[in-house]
């Protein structure tokens, strides 16, 4: 009885070592057809959207006589006017400006994504807000 289960036990330690084996050639495999280039220096454009003007869309990549198209997303919101591709760290807001009735703040570059040309430092700029926040402790209760 034990030399039954024994090789029972054996069979199945070697049917789970050739099933892993096979996994993990079938994804070097997928690896190596997809991943390989021999080029270093990839270019890629601006991303385009696929419908009207922001949203999901395409970039393409071109080294050598190889071209590639990624996935991206051009931003729906006031990120529109420097593109995805430029991360800013920004300040705080300034106060408001009651002749244009706006606020500003700047952004210096922190990077630049895909080789894309970015403007060093920017500035945005938001209407201010017509309420004004009550400047009260929060979580404090109510006392009746």
């Amino acid at each position: 009885m034990r030399a039954v289960f024994s090789l029972a036990m054996l069979l199945l330690v070697a049917l789970m070592l050739g099933s892993s084996e096979a996994a993990r050639n079938k994804k070097e495999k997928g690896k190596g057809s997809k991943g390989a280039s021999d080029c270093a220096e990839w270019r890629y454009g601006n991303c385009i959207a696929n419908n009207g003007d922001c949203g999901l869309g395409v970039r393409e990549g071109k080294c050598d006589e190889q071209t590639r198209k990624l996935k991206c997303k051009v931003p729906c919101n006031w990120k529109k006017q420097f593109g995805a591709d430029c991360k800013y760290k920004f300040g705080n807001w300034g106060e408001c400006d009651s002749t244009s009735n706006t606020k500003t703040r700047a952004g210096a570059l922190k990077k630049a994504l895909f080789h894309a040309e970015c403007q060093h430092t920017i500035q945005v700029s938001k209407p201010c807000s017509q309420k004004t926040k009550p400047k009260g402790k929060k979580g404090k209760a109510r006392e009746n």
